[in-house]
């Protein structure tokens, strides 16, 4: 598709990612939404001549659970904001024998176990089947593939994210299930991915692999996730500083489209 290039990104930082402005925003933007308020104030910055900004998952000091995020809240703000992409940050867990601890995945396909949460924007009035047969941003995705490789820390592309309710870990049984059909499993993706594309909002998910679940007959324990998750943090750092300036051109994907055939 043609059009102006990208001005605004957002990033949604998950487990371990804070602040990437050097020296610190610019400016802070505390919101509210129809929806609630997001997760916390929202950092905007720039970066390589784009305005970034940037809302921690958790909150402050990762108080917020996984099943209490509340995920409309904060697409809806960045949206408001002007964010015409958004970035995000997750720590998965592997269930695959080739994603060790320390992989980067870029998840292409996404299966929903969740139970509870709000996943749309559209809960009357007009109704709105919004398609999700590729559901995340194919120009956000191979930007960062590239980034990953020219940083040394490539991406595993192409892989299936499981996404479950938490805040509890699986158990053997249902781990094993989930490696019939999934790579990595995780508690964020959705509902991000499927509001963002309600939106019109290009979205890419990078995921830190933390552990091997619990299908490795090893009980996951968060200490040592946590410890991963902080060594991955540096480099994921430096991917997205190379990725977000790449972002700032005319999009070639049709996500900003995504209502123009969808109500009924």
């Amino acid at each position: 598709m043609s059009g102006a290039a990208r001005r605004t990104i957002g990033v949604i930082g998950g487990s371990g990612i804070r602040g990437i402005f050097e020296g610190g925003p610019k400016r802070t933007h505390a919101l509210a939404t129809p929806w609630g308020a997001p997760s916390g104030p929202i950092e905007e910055g720039d970066l390589g001549g784009l305005t970034v900004l940037f809302l921690p998952r958790h909150g402050a000091g990762h108080s917020i659970p996984p099943h209490r995020v509340n995920y409309r809240a904060n697409v809806d703000a960045l949206r408001e904001l002007g964010a015409e992409a958004i970035v995000t940050v997750s720590s998965v867990g592997s269930l695959k024998e080739d994603l060790a601890p320390g992989t980067f995945v870029l998840p292409n396909q996404f299966v929903d176990l969740t139970k509870g949460r709000p996943t749309t924007f559209f809960d009357g009035g007009r109704v709105y089947h919004v398609s999700l047969a590729d559901p995340f941003c194919p120009d956000l995705s191979a930007a960062a593939v590239a980034a990953g490789a020219a940083e040394g820390t490539p991406f595993a592309a192409d892989r299936t994210y499981v996404c479950v309710e938490g805040p509890r870990f699986s158990t053997r049984a249902e781990s094993r299930f989930f490696r019939t059909f999934a790579d990595v499993i995780g508690m964020t993706l959705v509902p991000e991915v499927t509001l963002a594309r309600e939106r019109g909002i290009c979205y890419a998910c990078l995921a830190m692999v933390t552990d091997y679940d619990v299908w490795a007959e090893r009980p996951v324990e968060a200490k040592e996730i946590v410890a991963v998750m902080h060594r991955n943090a540096d480099r994921m750092g430096r991917i997205l500083k190379r990725l977000l300036p790449a972002l700032a051109h005319p999009p070639t994907c049709r996500c900003a489209h995504a209502l123009d055939e969808a109500g009924v």
